[in-house]
Order: structure tokens, then C-alpha cells, then sequence
């Protein structure tokens, strides 16, 4: 019974898992101004802030390409997929607001400027002149939003858990996004309406 015992018993390490408590205390006030961003932050923080500043330019531009197609689609089943584009938008910008809240709690400055936003962004702001081709823009658009933030999640990896999160988690609604423009497409090529631009806008 004492070997059984004995095999049993695992090995005890005197080194403790957390920090001690004072030592928690002493990094907390220290560089206060930081913020949130403390020293067991082992990122490089100007290449996160980058990223996030290009996922937020890339955002932006999907909710202005977004908007211009709902305003521009016209032709018989303009309504309904104008109506998708809208909520797309609205998704959009929503995920621009959470990842600019992002780079400020990271002690960084979200660029909204104008200047250079196409450059940032991994996506493009095309406005075709039919509904087809506007359909097929957002699925490449939201394609490419899914493989950039694959890759910055990949290179966040668990070293910053909260913004791998936030990826995570605007991820999943891009891929949802990719696969609603996918159905749209199947079901308006089934449709096979040349959706032309017309002067009564969406009918």
C-alpha cells in the first residue's frame, strides 16, 4: 500500500505559478500611463498596432463598399440583396468600433484618416455597374478579410489572448458573410437577371 501510495504522489515544484503578489503590485503602478499594456506583454506592440490599424482600414472600406452598393443596386431583385448589403454594413462598422476600442487599450491611436485608407485596407472598394458583379466583389472583399485575420491571429497566438479573441470572433461573422454573398450568387445566377443600373434605383 505505502509503494502504491508512492508511485501515486507527483512531484512537487517549489517554484509558484503566478508572480508574487508584490511583485503584481509593483508592475501594475508602474507605467500607468500604458494602460492595460503591462510588462508581461511579450508582443512587439507596434507590429500588433499595425495589423489592427489595417484590419481597421480593411473594415472600413467593406462598410463604405457595403453602403455604395446598397445604394446602387438596382434591378428585380435588387431589394432583397440590397437589404443584405445594408446589414453587412451595419456588421461592418460594428466590428471597426470593436477593434478601434482595441488598438486604444493596446495605448495606440486608431487611424480613421482618409489619407492612404485604400492602402491600408487588404480589401478594395470596387463599385461594379451591375448587381452580379457587386455580389461576387464582396464574396473576393470578405474572402480576403478571412485569410488576413487567420494570419493575424496566427501571429497574435495566445501572447494576446484578448485581441485573438476579438479576431476570433470578427472572423466567424466574415465567414458567414462570405457565405451568405455565395447563396446570393448561386440563387441570382439561377435567376439570370442582368440587374442593370437604372435611373428608379433599388424596385
Amino acid at each position: 500500500m505505502q509503494e502504491k501510495a508512492g508511485m501515486a504522489a507527483s512531484p512537487r515544484s517549489d517554484k509558484p505559478f503566478l508572480s508574487d503578489i508584490q511583485t503584481i503590485r509593483q508592475r501594475a503602478r508602474a507605467h500607468m500611463e500604458r494602460g492595460a499594456v503591462t510588462d508581461s506583454y511579450t508582443l512587439d506592440r507596434a507590429t500588433v498596432l499595425k495589423l489592427l490599424n489595417e484590419a481597421l482600414a480593411t473594415e472600413i472600406v467593406c462598410v463604405l463598399r457595403y453602403k455604395a452598393h446598397y445604394y446602387l443596386a438596382s434591378g428585380i431583385n435588387a431589394k432583397s440583396v440590397a437589404a443584405e448589403f445594408l446589414e453587412h454594413a451595419a456588421e461592418e462598422q460594428a466590428h471597426a468600433d470593436r477593434i478601434a476600442e482595441r488598438i486604444t487599450q493596446l495605448d495606440g491611436q486608431p487611424n480613421f484618416s482618409p489619407d492612404g485608407l485604400s492602402g491600408r485596407s487588404h480589401s478594395e472598394f470596387v463599385v461594379p455597374e451591375d448587381l452580379a458583379s457587386m455580389i461576387e466583389e464582396n464574396l473576393v472583399a470578405e474572402r480576403i478579410a478571412i485569410d488576413s485575420y487567420r494570419e493575424i491571429i496566427n501571429y497574435v497566438g495566445d501572447r494576446d489572448t484578448t485581441t485573438k479573441r476579438l479576431l476570433e470572433e470578427i472572423l466567424a461573422v466574415e465567414e458567414e458573410h462570405a457565405e451568405d454573398m455565395k447563396t446570393l450568387m448561386e440563387n441570382f445566377g439561377q435567376k439570370g437577371e442582368p440587374a442593370k443600373p437604372g435611373a428608379g434605383g433599388k424596385e
